[in-house]
């Protein structure tokens, strides 16, 4: 009977391994918070055990960059942050975009 479950177990786990998206381990999401007027953007990434620059930018609801600044994630982190203030943004959809070294995550959010 042990053995059937131990089997069982094995199996179940090496389905759900191949199961994993790889794309899971790098995303972006923004929080808009009205009550401090501010808007609060986490960029998840893998891991590393060496320091990494990243390129972040802001893209306006007209498709101009409002901000692109290198950051630096410290060895051994897995996410970094970065803030604006809503007053005196354009209202609409915005786009923030991560590039880490090829790959490019985005994320869309909106002032209105």
């Amino acid at each position: 009977m042990k053995k059937i479950i131990l089997i069982s177990l094995f199996l179940l786990s090496t389905i759900f391994a191949e199961t994993i998206d790889e794309d899971t381990k790098y995303s972006a999401d923004c929080l808009i918070l009205e009550d401090e007027n501010s808007i609060v953007c986490k960029y998840i990434h893998e891991r590393s055990e060496e320091d990494k620059e990243i390129q972040v930018q802001w893209i306006d609801p007209d498709g101009e960059i409002s901000r692109d600044r290198v950051l630096l994630i410290p060895a051994g982190h897995g996410s970094i942050y970065d803030f604006r203030y809503i007053a005196g943004r354009l209202p609409g959809i915005w786009q923030f975009k991560v590039i880490d070294n090829k790959r490019e995550t985005v994320t869309t959010f909106e002032i209105k």
